[in-house]
């Protein structure tokens, strides 16, 4: 982790950057980098701010092949989930000629095909928010949401498919009887212009071209034919995306992860980073104890060389040394050799 790291990572240096960007980015644990944020660091992005021409910023934003796997198959997903909603938002609005038909006799397929729809333009939206952001929050749960949209997927390709494969005639020998009422009844009547089940005379509802002496057929036969060609395409189609929809899930489960190449956004959280003050305690700590084993000079010698392994010389003076050098006399807020810590060393 400290050392420069595969090629893919390559930083560049600019001749601006004399000093070592203060912690957080990609570059984080490169070597020679320094491990503490400095006041006002905001860096957490994953990406390197350089000052352009005329006083703008831009990101250096880099995309590595797990982001582009994931952009791809979100780029997928977002295409199939808009058409099949469109496709049955037209069957709501009675957009094609036979689609009254559809909302009539086929009102369950059409509700949960439209669900998965909706929720598959929700998750993909999820999903580029978190594609674009590099937030593993929001690719966390579009992974958990693709599951969701499978499920709902295939569900209207399973109804459809039994009822077509298993006694569709009987079904709707039924539902013509029991479920359609006489406004189904009539709807599926205009639109097929036919009269009664199998005549006139069998279960019709009267209208301006259906009455007991019209010559027009019973619509048994062609709504058997509509819903056997009808229910075909619909599972056809939907089962043809579960193969999309598999692999959609397997790169979100795969590379959610890795948007980019460390996990996380290049450092620790707020609340367990190392910052001054914290590093001036440790310090003081340490040198208690180097002072209690070897004495002052050895840990002055010690305390000397790590500061300058730190630069810590290169960053503002902090609350624990107010100068460059290690000082044992000068009392400070944090001094690393206290009184205290001396007089313990000269006893033992």
């Amino acid at each position: 982790m400290l050392s420069g790291g595969p090629k893919r990572r390559k930083v560049w240096k600019t001749a601006e950057a004399a000093l070592p960007k203060r912690g957080g980015g990609r570059e984080a644990f490169r070597r020679d980098e320094a491990r503490m944020p400095g006041e006002g660091d905001d860096d957490y992005d994953c990406m390197t701010f350089d000052a352009r021409e005329g006083g703008s910023t831009r990101p250096q934003a880099r995309w590595n092949r797990f982001k582009w796997a994931l952009f791809v198959s979100n780029l997928v997903f977002t295409v199939y989930s808009i058409a099949g909603l469109v496709v049955c938002l037209t069957l709501w609005f009675n957009v094609w000629g036979k689609a009254d038909i559809v909302r009539v006799g086929n009102q369950p397929e059409l509700v949960v095909s439209t669900l998965a729809a909706a929720l598959g333009v929700l998750t993909a939206l999820v999903g580029w928010s978190g594609i674009l952001l590099n937030n593993r929050a929001f690719l966390s749960l579009y992974c958990v949401l693709t599951w969701a949209c499978f499920a709902l997927l295939v569900a209207p390709g399973y109804i459809t498919y039994k009822r077509r494969a298993f006694n569709l005639e009987g079904k709707l020998n039924q539902q013509w009887s029991e479920a359609l009422g006489l406004a189904g009844r009539l709807r599926v009547q205009n639109v097929l212009h036919c009269c009664g089940y199998f005549s006139p005379f069998v279960e019709a509802t009267v209208s301006q071209t259906c009455y007991a002496r019209s010559v027009l057929p019973g619509c048994k036969a062609p709504y058997l034919r509509f819903e056997r060609a009808i229910l075909g395409w619909w599972y056809t189609a939907v089962f043809a995306l579960v193969p999309a929809q598999i692999a959609v899930m397997a790169v979100g489960l795969l590379c959610a992860n890795h948007v980019t190449y460390r996990f996380g956004k290049g450092m620790m959280p707020r609340a367990y980073r190392l910052d001054m003050n914290s590093l001036a305690i440790i310090m003081d700590n340490y040198a208690s104890q180097l002072a209690e084993q070897y004495g002052v000079d050895v840990a002055a010698e010690v305390m000397a060389r790590s500061r300058s392994n730190l630069q810590l010389d290169a960053m503002p003076t902090m609350p624990y040394s107010r100068s460059s050098t290690v000082s044992l006399s000068t009392p400070t807020r944090y001094n690393v050799f206290s009184s205290k810590t001396t007089q313990s060393a000269v006893a033992s």
